[in-house]
């Protein structure tokens, strides 16, 4: 099933919500509803945004359109793993020639260093659809500590037998822990809305 004809059902031209196709469930603010086991990022409803100063104006907001991760789910918080790593290469801004330049030496050296990754080490629930991942960070060969503050979107028993978990994550790296440029300031904030689906 398309994602056209999903969206079609759900939202109809009238505007009224309309009942989802067969073998299609809407998420739930209620992490349990994912059974335990092995999830992996639906890529095509994942964001990873960052976030870095304009020269002190405004925030200028950058989009790295490839990304994969798996993620080992239980609700209990036992064996909770998050492994996701983005290429650098796929950046993207809406400031024209600027992507390349982002990817290039300058910034975020592709060539060499083409991926950035994040290892969890640590999940802490705060309440039912709060909780804190602490990982690893790596980039340009440097790792170090990243803490996400995670907020659950919904979960279910997602689509044709695939339940699905999504949730969106913020944090924030020290430039200076990765040798970053200093005209983008002394943080970059990350921004990481994902949706996992079953894979087991």
């Amino acid at each position: 099933m398309t994602a056209l004809a999903i969206g079609a059902a759900i939202y109809p031209a009238s505007g009224a919500r309309a009942q989802l196709p067969p073998g299609v469930f809407a998420g739930e603010p209620d992490a349990t509803l994912a059974p335990p086991g092995d999830y992996a990022l639906d890529t095509a409803h994942t964001a990873v945004l960052a976030k870095v100063s304009h020269i002190g104006y405004s925030l200028s907001v950058f989009r790295f359109d490839r990304v994969e991760g798996t993620l080992h789910w239980d609700p209990s918080g036992a064996a909770d793993a998050l492994d996701a790593a983005v290429e650098t290469a796929s950046i993207s801004t809406p400031v024209p020639g600027f992507s390349a330049q982002l990817a290039g030496p300058e910034f975020l050296n592709s060539e060499s260093f083409p991926q950035a990754r994040f290892i969890s080490t640590r999940f802490a629930k705060i309440d039912p659809t709060h909780a804190r991942v602490e990982g690893e960070f790596t980039l340009f060969g440097k790792t170090a500590p990243l803490t996400l503050n995670v907020e659950l979107i919904g979960a279910g028993k997602g689509i044709m037998g695939h339940p699905r978990l999504g949730a969106e994550a913020v944090g924030s790296l020290k430039t200076a822990d990765f040798g970053l440029p200093a005209v983008l300031g002394p943080t970059v904030q990350l921004v990481i809305d994902a949706e996992f689906a079953r894979t087991n």
